[in-house]
């Protein structure tokens, strides 16, 4: 009998530690998942510091938050740490039992650092669970535009648009095809879309150079122009727009404000320049020193 009492005794203090020790597990999870809202909310408002600081202390309490790691994943990836960023959207996915949505995040991270076949791999396995994200088709389209599929990419970017008819990244990326295909009229129409009538105050770069491009193209540099300087207003280090402006001011017959235009892209991106043949238009110290002092007495 004794013995009995003593196996009973030493079962129920067994469970009693183990139900103790879940409690204190519990308890954990649920700081760490306080903490990772919070880290959530500092992160959409662009806190970046502190969003990182609130994902660690969520970890150091709990390795088994998705959200942790998932907000962890995007805090490095601002930085630009990407190979700790993939790290943590790895574990996301995995704890996350596969949310699509973070398998899809895990794809487009893989297609940035140019490991294709894994982004593929992603977006399929995403798309199979989830048939009805903008954000998963255009991940699709992306990599078949990788892969060179072109026409299956575009579908895959119409797809998108039917289930989000205002995203914007898909819109773009049909307009970059069209611009492969030389449908520059389609481009503009694409585009009209994605702009509030009468203010493009707010539109990306790439909006501005896409307009740009197709507008050149179908003999309006006028127009062209006007897109190429907001370009250039929107992204000041980009060199790009100063090129295109400068091929306009050639296109003119105005070789002077070409050779400015080539300048200021040299000075924001000197391999391009000189890779593209445009350094041969620059005017001499002494030339472009002579036109700014011109300038000066003008004003």
């Amino acid at each position: 009998m004794p013995v009995v009492v003593a196996l009973l005794s030493l079962l129920y203090c067994s469970a009693g530690c183990r139900a103790i020790h879940g409690i204190g597990e519990s308890r954990q999870s649920i700081a760490a998942r306080k903490l990772s809202r919070q880290g959530l909310q500092k992160m959409r408002v662009g806190k970046w510091t502190d969003a990182e600081q609130l994902f660690g202390e969520a970890l150091a309490l709990s390795d088994k938050d998705d959200r942790a790691h998932r907000g962890l994943a995007e805090t490095y990836w601002n930085r630009g740490q990407r190979v700790s960023a993939i790290e943590h959207m790895e574990k996301a996915v995995a704890l996350s039992a596969g949310d699509p949505r973070l398998v899809g995040r895990l794809g487009e991270m893989y297609l940035q650092e140019g490991q294709l076949e894994k982004a593929v791999t992603q977006s399929e396995i995403a798309l199979a669970s989830e048939r009805n994200s903008a954000e998963i088709w255009t991940l699709r389209g992306d990599c078949l535009r990788q892969k060179g599929n072109e026409e299956e990419a575009l579908a895959a970017y119409h797809r998108a648009l039917a289930l989000q008819p205002d995203y914007v990244e898909a819109k773009l990326h049909v307009a970059e095809l069209y611009l492969n295909s030389n449908q520059y009229d389609r481009i503009l129409a694409t585009l009209d879309q994605l702009d509030p009538v009468g203010d493009e105050s707010a539109a990306p770069t790439r909006v501005h150079m896409l307009r740009g491009i197709a507008m050149r193209n179908l003999d309006r540099p006028e127009l062209a122009a006007k897109h190429f300087a907001k370009a250039a207003e929107s992204d000041p280090l980009r060199a790009e727009p100063h090129l295109q402006l400068a091929a306009i001011e050639l296109e003119k017959g105005r070789p002077d404000l070409a050779s400015r235009s080539v300048a200021r892209a040299l000075q924001l991106d000197r391999q391009l320049v000189e890779s593209s043949g445009w350094k041969s238009y620059l005017l001499s110290p002494e030339q472009l020193a002579a036109q700014q002092a011109d300038d000066e007495t003008r004003r």
